[in-house]
């Protein structure tokens, strides 16, 4: 292993995670309770979350209701705000039931396709 935050300690926390990432760049809306709508774009996502930009600050901890479109439908989703950094958000889904599966098969889509691609240098 390497320094405290080298690159394998960095890949160690990345393979501990339940729900593995995927590059992912679609629009997002974010209804926080009691504000407008809050718009940004989406950087990953997994079985169970996933990662937006925002400019406009959503506190961490609320129960938001997520919208946004993905290859196999359309996704309304609960969830909560789990982190920030800078304008990093990080929202864990809440909700259960087919909106689930939509967001499960895009993710092993994604799996399938950014294993098979050429990386970026």
């Amino acid at each position: 292993m390497q320094g405290q935050f080298g690159a394998a300690a960095s890949r160690e926390f990345v393979e501990q995670r339940a729900s593995p990432r995927h590059a992912l760049d679609v629009e997002i809306r974010v209804y926080p309770r009691g504000s407008s709508v809050v718009r940004g774009h989406t950087v990953d996502i997994s079985e169970s979350g996933i990662a937006a930009m925002l400019l406009v600050e959503v506190p961490v901890g609320e129960i938001v209701r997520l919208e946004f479109i993905l290859p196999f439908g359309d996704v309304e989703i609960l969830a909560v705000v789990r982190q920030r950094t800078a304008f990093r958000y990080g929202f864990q889904f809440l909700d259960s039931g087919p909106v689930r599966e939509t967001i499960r098969r895009t993710c092993q889509e994604l799996a399938i396709t950014q294993t098979t691609s050429p990386k970026a240098l």
